[in-house]
């Protein structure tokens, strides 16, 4: 039976292996992404209308395929490395985040058989397409990103708290220059977050903007300082990302 688990594990683990992916681990990932691709077309009337049975057996199948695999990860959790050195090492493998994404990816398949397109229905089918993100757990460049925003979390804390220091000045000058000429898009603080939202972006939609000289002058200045707002993360991750192919590259190396 240790050689079968060990196999097992082998199998269903890319962290078991050396290099590469295993049969099972290739066929989970078709899996997936025939689930999602299902979940998606679903949501076309001009398809499904008439076809409900057809969609219904898919879920099914994708239901009991996903909880058979969860299962026996659940079952080589003992022989895990990562949760062996746990007093309870499935209990540590089913409160981990890769085991609550697996079951996010297997409980819509229980609940996905109400008919219409009711809000629960529409909430479910959201779960369904998040089993894409089960797919990281194959990928090592998914996992180089997870260490490079690890390695930089106190960094990135401070540009995204910045940003939101940002963005509440921002909010608060426009609310303060343009609440009388348009109070139904800066009477407050809260309704003038769009406009300081799609500004700090860069995205600028235009449907809402100042139109005082004084909202314009503080526009101005905004927009100077979401250049650097916006730049300052994707400059810390581009300085991870760099460190971690490094270290890829010369895995002697230590810091």
């Amino acid at each position: 039976m240790g050689a079968f688990k060990q196999a097992v594990f082998r199998q269903i683990d890319p962290a078991a292996r050396e290099s590469g992916l295993s049969i099972v681990n290739r066929l989970v990932i078709f899996l997936i992404l025939a689930a999602v691709a299902s979940a998606v077309i679903e949501t076309e009337p001009a398809v499904s209308t008439g076809r409900e049975w057809l969609f219904r057996s898919f879920e099914i199948l994708f239901g009991v395929l996903f909880s058979i695999e969860y299962l026996l990860r659940l079952w080589v959790a003992d022989i895990n490395p990562a949760f062996t050195g746990s007093r309870h090492p499935r209990l540590k493998f089913a409160t981990s985040l890769a085991s609550i994404i697996d079951l996010m990816a297997i409980i819509p398949s229980f609940f996905a058989f109400a008919g219409g397109a009711t809000l629960a229905l529409r909430f479910v089918r959201f779960f369904r397409i998040l089993r894409i993100a089960r797919i990281g757990r194959f990928s090592k460049a998914w996992r180089d990103l997870a260490e490079a925003i690890s390695s930089r979390r106190e960094e990135l804390f401070l540009a995204f708290s910045l940003a939101g220091f940002t963005l509440l000045i921002a909010s608060t000058l426009l609310y303060w220059a343009e609440s009388d000429a348009q109070p139904e898009k800066f009477g407050s603080i809260p309704r003038a977050f769009w406009w300081g939202v799609v500004t700090l972006t860069t995205v600028g939609y235009g449907d809402v903007y100042p139109i005082t000289p004084l909202g314009k002058f503080f526009s101005a200045l905004v927009s100077i300082a979401a250049i650097g707002t916006i730049a300052l993360p994707t400059g810390i991750l581009a300085a991870a990302m760099s460190d971690v192919m490094q270290r890829r590259r010369r895995p002697g190396e230590r810091e």
